[in-house]
């Protein structure tokens, strides 16, 4: 578990460290967490932080590119990076001894990275085919149509890879002005996990981080999202074997008190999974409600929620697949259903002690794991603080009952409630229709 040895300062120029030492573990995870994603992106510019983090890895004078990760694979580790809605990160997960090579990579890439035209062309290529590949995913064609209906005015409804239209026209320029406004030390949080000595940890961290100058004020987000007032449905109709059924609800932001309650109630539907898998555990499907009421009862062969806590007010998403020969109006009616039960009345004290006993047996068993504590660290300072990892446990378990039956009363009903179809059609259909 977490304990209180956590170190945390902020360098002269913003940037902000969190150091774990684990000295258990011969390891060490190296993650710089950067304040950008697609929640800071306006129409035009959709998709630009996930260019951005590709182009990271283009090279610098002093790593050339494919020399980034030649290099961590020779030293016996690994790499990578990842845009959400809220936040771009990179990692390298090492032997102990070779720390300072992961630091000397994140720093000089936070301050030199190089944005060739003729790179930022060729990734240009590569994102819109990565974006195409998406597309042939019904269930992901979907969840974009229903973010974009549920969200009218924040970004949260843009897709993080951003709009075809919008990566056609992007430019070298507004890449390289994205990159020198967001990815500098005045936006970042370092984080570092693993069998580490502090005092020389910080004293690489001073030299090589803390020549570099702060960037330009960070523009504010003050994009509120106008409430919702009636059902909304959309629907996507194009070849396809199988029918999908979503539905988005608007939640409160992931500082708001109700999120621990509404994790729980996540965890009922769907079994714990500590936000995301971040454990390193899996679902528990069986013992929680949607599986047992839709797919065991033939309903659905696929039922799921997902919640993810994040810096602004987001979504509680519930999604399935009908089993063959129930109609997606006989799913929406049973998930429906299944909301209103809960809204009726409140799960069960053994059902809420269950889920706390499963989700602290993955958090132990995820937090192993150097890359999994720096991730989680990481990830809870952009969203919070990262102190509430040391909470985290406690909070959830803080939740009763009539809080689960509470949050789904206030945010799961119908009109705060955008629903999406995915009616696949052959492709004779798909053409007379064009």
């Amino acid at each position: 578990m977490f304990q209180d040895k956590i170190v945390h300062y902020q360098l002269d120029n913003g940037l902000q460290v969190l150091l774990d030492p684990v000295p258990s573990i011969p390891i060490v995870s190296n993650w710089i967490w950067y304040r950008v994603g697609a929640r800071n992106e306006m129409p035009g510019l959709t998709g630009i932080s996930h260019w951005v983090e590709h182009m990271m890895f283009k090279g610098t004078d002093r790593y050339p590119k494919g020399q980034i990760f030649k290099t961590v694979n020779i030293n016996g580790g690994i790499l990578n990076g990842f845009t959400g809605q809220d936040y771009t990160a990179y990692f390298e997960t090492l032997p102990a001894d070779r720390l300072e090579l992961a630091l000397q990579i994140e720093s000089d890439r936070m301050a030199n990275s190089i944005f060739d035209q003729q790179e930022v062309e060729a990734e240009r290529t590569v994102i819109i085919a990565e974006r195409e590949g998406n597309e042939n995913s019904p269930n992901y064609l979907l969840y974009e149509e229903v973010a974009a209906a549920a969200f009218k005015l924040h970004p949260y409804g843009h897709p993080v890879i951003g709009w075809k239209e919008d990566l056609l026209t992007i430019t070298r320029e507004a890449l390289w002005q994205h990159y020198k406004t967001y990815y500098g030390p005045h936006n970042a949080v370092l984080v570092i996990s693993g069998d580490i000595d502090l005092d020389s940890v910080t004293d690489q961290i001073a030299d090589l981080y803390g020549p570099i100058p702060a960037g330009p004020p960070v523009p504010s987000m003050n994009i509120t999202e106008p409430s919702q007032n009636g059902m909304r449905r959309v629907s996507v109709q194009r070849p396809g074997t199988m029918p999908y059924f979503q539905a988005g609800y608007h939640v409160p932001a992931g500082q708001h008190p109700d999120s621990y309650a509404l994790m729980v109630l996540d965890f009922l539907l769907t079994g714990a999974d500590t936000m995301g898998g971040m454990s390193g555990g899996t679902r528990t499907h069986r013992s929680a409600r949607l599986y047992q009421s839709l797919v065991e009862t033939q309903t659905a062969v696929r039922a799921s929620s997902n919640y993810r806590p994040s810096i602004d007010a987001g979504t509680f998403f519930l999604a399935g697949t009908p089993a063959k020969g129930n109609s997606l109006q006989i799913l929406e009616d049973a998930f429906l259903a299944e909301i209103d039960k809960l809204q009726q009345s409140p799960p069960t004290e053994a059902e809420i002690q269950r889920i706390i006993k499963q989700t602290k047996a993955q958090y132990a068993y995820g937090l192993e794991s150097p890359a999994n504590r720096a991730h989680w660290l990481g990830m809870m300072e952009v969203i919070n603080h990262w102190q509430a990892c040391l909470t985290f446990l406690d909070s959830l378990a803080a939740v009763r009952p009539d809080d689960v039956q509470r949050v789904a009363q206030t945010y799961l009903h119908r009109n705060n409630c955008t629903i999406g179809w995915f009616e696949p059609q052959t492709t004779n259909q798909h053409r007379e229709s064009e």
